[in-house]
């Protein structure tokens, strides 16, 4: 594992550790007084949402200070590199989404493969046969959202049965070689309950966009980020952001875990770890007009963020080609506190879970007695302050995201919790991370079973640093360190 601290002055220093469970704790030394005096009036409310965006072609956006989407990072990449290789195996196709048989709920839907292949893969298209057996044909070129994933959204006009199938060329040399795999057969129906999903609650608890109406330590737990990104790479000037995050038990007296997003921690297109990091929790509850420059009017004042931890594929690649790996944790100590109460963080939020293990995924809907229904949470700038949610049944995006599809959460709502499906539970199963440059609805989340998620949380938990930065410090974990 690389540990990267930043100091005041801006130097770097990578240097190795190991992670042990049982590593000492030393308090972690920030400038807490200067962050606080940092955030002014003006400075809060010239923050923005540091909100990322994709295309229906697969090419990354964040939102400008103008409401304006700017191009961010690059287009998907193409794996083609140098010239053509001597080869003669095909590419691999596999773990088809959807899945042969699904039924499918709603007009707009998204298919995508894994595509591997020893010398690079060039291109993938993905065939449909509409309706299925009419022998009629149309093809559409596949965008490389993520990884080995190749995937294509279409809007649906007629319900139905309809076959589709991946053909993928590589990158040798006379063409390449192709495969095509088999053909999957889907039902879709546009106008809602998909044929096989879960007719019991249909669209009834259906939530998109609304105010967190039951307080309580769902409430206390979450809460606001405010931090600075670099506006270019040579890091001369910074600007203000604003994500959601959420307080994890890591069974430690004196500092506590944030989980959040990876975009809200490390910046990975000026490669830079956030600083001057502010968390705001149970924000709604404020008794000033919002967001405002006095942390003693929260209802649990403020906490400055020491340090935070991300994975190696978040850093040394830019969004969208990083999606997979777009969670992130902060570690916050109780002294670097601010405001009313208590300065013990888990004694004055409570705590929420992390939830490693495979959630449940459903038909399209929203039925609130189906185990797949998810509330997604945050807190969205627009509504500010209030803490916003949306809930509907979780289905599979692709095989690095989970989606809910009508999920109209704002931005300011990056990195807050997705909890599934009784909310006393208060374990996290993902995090709020892209939406549609379009204004078209849906959240994506990260998947945090099957992934390094739990990895970078021992990290968290373990490490700690005497550094006296300002919260410009962070470790890399590199998935060759975890077990």
């Amino acid at each position: 594992m690389q540990k990267l601290i930043c100091g005041l002055f801006g130097v770097a220093v990578f240097f190795s550790t190991q992670v042990q469970a049982e590593a000492p704790l030393v308090q972690a030394v920030v400038d807490k007084q200067r962050v606080i005096k940092h955030w002014t009036k003006e400075r809060r409310q010239q923050a923005i949402p540091r909100d990322l965006y994709l295309d229906k072609q697969g090419n990354g956006y964040i939102r400008g200070a103008n409401g304006k989407m700017l191009a961010y990072g690059q287009a998907a990449e193409s794996p083609r590199r140098g010239k053509p290789a001597d080869d003669s195996q095909p590419p691999v196709i596999s773990n088809p989404s959807p899945s042969n048989g699904a039924a499918l709920s709603g007009a707009s839907q998204n298919f995508s493969v894994q595509v591997t292949d020893n010398v690079g893969v060039q291109a993938v298209t993905i065939e449909f046969e509409a309706p299925a057996g009419s022998g009629s044909y149309t093809t559409f070129s596949a965008n490389n959202t993520s990884g080995d994933t190749w995937s294509v959204s279409l809007n649906f006009n007629v319900s139905g049965d309809y076959n589709w199938r991946a053909i993928a060329r590589d990158t040798a040399k006379k063409g390449g070689n192709s495969a095509t795999s088999p053909w999957w057969g889907v039902n879709v129906d546009i106008n809602g309950s998909g044929g096989g999903g879960n007719p019991g609650g249909g669209e009834g608890d259906l939530v998109t966009n609304s105010p967190w109406p039951d307080g309580g330590p769902i409430q206390t737990a979450a809460g606001r980020l405010f931090y600075e990104m670099p506006t270019s790479k040579n890091k001369r000037r910074w600007a203000g952001y604003v994500c959601s995050g959420t307080v994890i038990d890591d069974l430690l007296t004196g500092r506590t875990v944030i989980v959040t997003a990876a975009h809200c921690v490390y910046d990975d297109a000026n490669k830079a770890f956030a600083r001057n990091v502010l968390f705001i929790p149970n924000q709604a509850q404020t008794s000033g007009n919002g967001t405002d420059s006095n942390c003693d009017n929260d209802p649990l004042g403020c906490w400055v963020a020491s340090f935070g931890v991300v994975e190696s594929n978040w850093t040394s690649r830019t969004f969208p080609n990083n999606i997979p790996w777009d969670y992130a944790y902060y570690v916050v100590y109780d002294e670097n506190h601010q405001g009313p109460g208590t300065s013990d963080i888990e004694a004055a939020t409570g705590v929420f879970q992390l939830n490693f293990n495979a959630p449940q995924v459903g038909a399209s809907g929203a039925d609130s007695a189906d185990v797949s229904y998810t509330r997604g949470m945050g807190y969205s700038y627009s509504d500010d302050p209030n803490f916003m949610y949306c809930a509907e049944n979780m289905t599979e995006f692709d095989s690095a995201n989970w989606w809910l599809g009508n999920c109209g959460l704002s931005g300011g709502s990056s990195g807050g919790p997705w909890i599934q499906p009784n909310v006393s539970a208060l374990e996290v199963m993902s995090v709020n991370s892209w939406g549609y440059s379009d204004g078209s609805p849906g959240m994506a989340g990260p998947k945090l079973s099957g992934t390094t998620a739990q990895c970078l949380f021992d990290v968290a938990v373990a490490t700690a640093t005497t550094d006296t930065s300002d919260g410009n410090a962070g470790v890399v974990v590199s998935p060759s360190d975890c077990p």
